[in-house]
């Protein structure tokens, strides 16, 4: 197949290698601290406290899941109703720069401007749903 993907897919495509980024950083963070047997075991009861930077990428990752399914919804709608470009493009970029600068300043605890890195990724999801309308 020759023919070029949109950049949105591309993006699209990316995005799902930096939720396994997210993942892998909260994984390894939180086994650090609880071991392996847990990691390896079902997780059932109390789970121990985490420091704060094991708990910071829990909570990073969980913030990138709760606005992962819009972007994703957002990304196929455009590209299905053949609208992509111009403002979808710029969207699902700022939306990944975002929130690629994100972990970094959630890690470090970065406050305010962690939160304006955050609207800027929601700027993006709403660039690319403005093809749509």
């Amino acid at each position: 197949m020759n023919t070029p993907l949109p950049i949105e897919l591309t993006i699209l495509a990316w995005s799902v290698l930096l939720l396994f980024v997210h993942i892998s950083l909260q994984g390894m963070l939180a086994t650090r601290e609880r071991g392996s047997a847990w990691n390896a075991g079902p997780r059932d009861g109390e789970m121990p406290a985490l420091s704060p930077l094991a708990g910071r990428a829990d909570r990073a990752l969980a913030n990138f899941k709760e606005t992962y399914p819009a972007f994703i919804a957002a990304v196929l709608a455009v590209v299905v109703s053949g609208r992509m470009g111009g403002w979808s493009e710029a969207g699902a970029w700022l939306w990944l720069v975002a929130r690629l600068v994100y972990i970094p300043l959630y890690l470090a605890g970065i406050p305010y401007i962690r939160s304006l890195v955050w609207m800027v990724s929601a700027v993006g999801i709403v660039l690319v749903l403005s093809q749509l309308l």
